[in-house]
Order: C-alpha cells, then structure tokens, then sequence
C-alpha cells in the first residue's frame, strides 16, 4: 500500500533535477523511486514523509556550500582544491565518490573520501593538522561536511564501483569484510547482527540487508541529511554510530579500519546507483 501511494507520488517531485545542484542530471529523489518501482522493500519504503522532504533536502544547501569552499583560494598556500586528484585525476569530481575508497599512489594507502580530503587539504592548502578547517570533521557547519557533500554529489546516480586493480585495494576490502562480520562488545554483536536479513528493525527503524544490493545503495548513500539529528552526516559518522549502537569501543576516526568497512559496503553495492546526497530517519 505504502509502495504504490510513493510511485504515485506528483510528477513535480519525480521529475526534475533542484536549482540548488545544477551539475547534478538527475535528482537523487528519481533514483530512489526507481529502487522503489524494480523491488518490494520495506527499508527503501519505511519513511513515506522523508521521500517526500527529499526534492527540498537540507543536504541541497551544504552542496552548495562545499562548492563556494571548493573552488576559493585558502589556507596559508592560499589556493583551491582544484588540482587535488580524487582517483580522476586534478580537480575532476564526476563519478570520483562512486570510485572510492581506492589506492593513491602519492601516499601508499587506500583512502576514502574524507582521508583524501584531509591529505589534499594539507599538502596543497597548507592547513595544519590542528586548523578547526581540518579537525573539525562533522555537522553542517564544519567545512568538511560542505566539501565531502559537493564532491560526493558528482557521484549521485552513478553505480558503486571502488577499483580492485592494486592489492592494497583487496586487502583493504577483504579485511572490511572480516571486521563486518567479526562479533565483539558486551553484547557480542557484529556489523551482520543488524544487516543479514531483510524487515529487521531496532526500534521503529526498518534495518537494511547487506545482500539486498537496492537496499544497501541507500543504506551506504554518505553524505546524507538525517532528520533526527537536523546535520548532513558522512560514511565515517555512520560507522561511529554503529559501533556506539553495538556497544563496542569507538574505532578512530578515518583509521585504515575504518576505511576497510567502507570498502566492504561498498563493494557489496557495487553496480547500483549511488542517491546523493541522501536523506535519512
């Protein structure tokens, strides 16, 4: 019932891409319908009123934002952001996020979005390690949030697809995958405790299943604007919640660890469409 009231939903919100992000083709509201239209999932369905705020998403603003961020001249270099590579090459960000985490040759390492911000930032801007413009990673006002969520909506639309070619990359996806499925804390859960099957809930939350790929496009879709928090929230923040929620002990933030679960995620919703920036409960 939910499902044909949503694909019912006007033409005016369907159609159409925002005037906030005009280098976006396609409106991430689209892309998740068209998930909606191809499987019967309660996940993708469980917010009928998000679905709809979603062609007004608060996360169109920090877009914008990041845009203004990305091409001033700052740091004590004084320059932009435009010949950082994010895996295309110097300053091209289509379809970048969607290829990410991956092997950079300049640093030896496999990084995700925020790590290779974090480098870029540094090296080309000058900014310390300590500048609020670096440490400062979460929240709609941090500059971080701002650049992950404009460089991230070049990707809207675009299927996962985080190369494989160097070892590091397997490695890292590999052992991404043992840390999702490896139980610890008091409670003795794991990343798989709440995403092996498809209608769980944790309390009136619908929980995506990590083996249903059109669930788990949206599920991993960071930056994202969550309504119950009232801030855009990125990949990383998510996995500290995660491990809040499990009990655990916190993972460091932007650590290989880390950065191995979002290799996992995203290869296992790898040919599906990224929706960015996302708006979730």
């Amino acid at each position: 019932m939910i499902r044909k009231a949503l694909l019912a939903l006007p033409v005016a919100l369907a159609f159409g891409v925002t005037a906030h992000a005009d280098h976006m083709q396609e409106n991430p509201v689209n892309i998740l319908l068209g998930l909606i239209q191809k499987v019967d999932s309660p996940y993708l369905t469980q917010s009928e009123q998000n679905i709809m705020m979603m062609e007004d998403n608060p996360a169109l603003w920090i877009v914008e934002d990041g845009k203004e961020l990305f091409y001033q001249p700052r740091g004590p270099n004084n320059v932009s952001l435009e010949s950082c590579d994010f895996g295309q090459g110097p300053g091209v960000l289509e379809a970048a996020y969607a290829k990410m985490p991956r092997y950079f040759e300049d640093t030896g390492r496999v990084m995700d979005l925020e790590a290779r911000l974090v480098h870029c930032m540094m090296t080309i801007q000058g900014f310390p390690a300590d500048d609020p413009a670096v440490r400062q990673r979460h929240g709609n006002e941090s500059d971080h949030m701002k650049l992950q969520s404009y460089i991230a909506s070049y990707s809207n639309g675009v299927p996962w697809d985080p190369p494989m070619d160097h070892p590091l990359e397997k490695a890292m996806r590999d052992a991404g995958e043992y840390i999702f499925f490896r139980r610890a804390g008091s409670l003795d859960m794991s990343c798989q405790t709440c995403h092996s099957a498809t209608g769980q809930r944790i309390r009136a939350s619908v929980l995506p299943n990590s083996s249903f790929q059109e669930e788990w496009t949206k599920a991993i879709s960071w930056p994202a604007f969550r309504v119950g928090h009232d801030h855009v929230r990125s990949s990383q923040h998510r996995i500290r919640g995660c491990y809040w929620q499990m009990r655990q002990a916190g993972p460091i933030p932007g650590s290989d660890g880390t950065i191995a679960l979002i290799s996992y995620w995203t290869d296992l919703a790898r040919g599906q469409p990224a929706i960015l920036p996302d708006m979730k409960r």
